[in-house]
């Protein structure tokens, strides 16, 4: 029988500002996008997660967000390059990992996720685990929520 692993999503920082310094700079030059391109928006972040082992079987999120508010987390299919930084949309991955609080709902209560998304996505990055040592998600915070307040990661099985 395999062992657990748990593996967190980091902000991938530097990534994150040659994407903000393209959407400047199109706004500078006045320049519309590339047809299909996704920029990234002021609440968006990407992150990734690093696999150190790749024979994996998911096992579950392990999500908390400090106060109400709500994120999105959407799989990436594309391996980045220094020359490659232009996120385009098809390049995103169904289905997105959806988490949120809403206002009333007591501090100790479970964040509220739509579990059959998140348990098809959670798989699929298992799979995707199996051919990439690498891979990157777009983290969109809204409603109060923001990268201080959550804590993201996920929970394999090692199948080794």
């Amino acid at each position: 029988m395999g062992s657990e692993t748990e593996l967190s999503f980091s902000e991938d920082l530097q990534l994150v500002e040659v994407m903000r310094l393209r959407v400047q700079s199109l706004q500078q030059k006045g320049q519309k996008r590339q047809d299909g391109e996704r920029l990234l928006l002021p609440h968006e972040s990407v992150y990734r997660l690093d696999f150190s082992e790749q024979d994996l079987s998911f096992l579950r999120w392990n999500v908390s967000l400090r106060g109400t508010g709500r994120f999105t987390v959407t799989g990436i299919c594309q391996l980045w390059t220094p020359d490659l930084t232009n996120l385009m949309t098809r390049q995103l991955l169904e289905p997105i990992g959806q988490f949120w609080r809403n206002a009333g709902d007591p501090e100790d209560s479970p964040i509220k996720c739509l579990e059959a998304d998140i348990q098809e996505f959670g798989e699929r990055i298992a799979e995707l685990a199996k051919v990439r040592k690498v891979m990157y998600f777009l983290f969109a915070f809204k409603e109060g929520a923001t990268k201080e307040k959550i804590s993201c990661s996920l929970t394999f099985n090692k199948n080794n």
